[in-house]
């Protein structure tokens, strides 16, 4: 089981990242413990995930490596992202058996994708009046 995600972000990007994780995902911030909260950077909780956020002074963005999260709403997240300006890129049914997914990124760039289980295509609605 893993305890929380950590991504970089560049110094003083705290309140694009509240802005972003609280503001549009809806996760909570959470306290970081005073040693920790001097180096900058916040976390995030929410949706049975913990995200770190983390200040890299020289940052770049992960593009490529990225958290897939959970989410149930997965298409309000969408619609909610795509209003706020951060592209939505959805993958193919097909690509990740079994999960609907798309991708987008943070406001460093940092790639993040979100998942959501399929229906089980193999569950028959019940007969009327059953």
């Amino acid at each position: 089981m893993i305890h929380h995600v950590l991504l970089a972000c560049p110094p003083g990007a705290e309140d694009s990242s509240r802005a972003f994780y609280v503001g549009i995902l809806g996760l909570t911030e959470k306290p970081k413990p005073p040693t920790l909260a001097a180096r900058g950077g916040c976390w995030f909780t929410g949706y049975d995930v913990e995200l770190h956020l983390g200040v890299e002074n020289d940052f770049r963005p992960a593009r490529k490596a990225h958290p897939a999260l959970l989410r149930p709403d997965l298409d309000a997240l969408a619609d909610r992202l795509a209003r706020a300006g951060h592209p939505v890129t959805w993958g193919d049914d097909d690509e990740l058996p079994g999960m609907r997914r798309f991708h987008t990124a943070d406001p460093h760039g940092n790639r993040l994708e979100f998942v959501a289980p399929l229906p089980d295509r193999t569950t028959r609605p019940a007969a009327p009046g059953r």
